[in-house]
């Protein structure tokens, strides 16, 4: 497990307006575990006033060279 893992959140909170193709997804915070499982902490970079908010699974993206 690498320190990036580590310190990764397991997820990403988005603000959905709209549906299906027309939805309008803007990235809102992230959520990390709680250490005793059973629940989240979650930071938010925005409250959003309309819409919903979706949580989805993080995966990190591949950085530039392959590192």
């Amino acid at each position: 497990m690498t320190t990036e893992t580590i310190n990764s959140p397991a997820f990403m909170l988005y603000r959905v307006v709209g549906n299906g193709k027309d939805a309008n997804w803007t990235k809102i915070g992230a959520a990390w575990p709680n250490k005793d499982g059973k629940g989240f902490s979650i930071l938010c970079d925005a409250v959003p006033l309309q819409g919903r908010i979706v949580m989805r699974a993080y995966s990190p993206k591949p950085k530039a060279g392959g590192r």
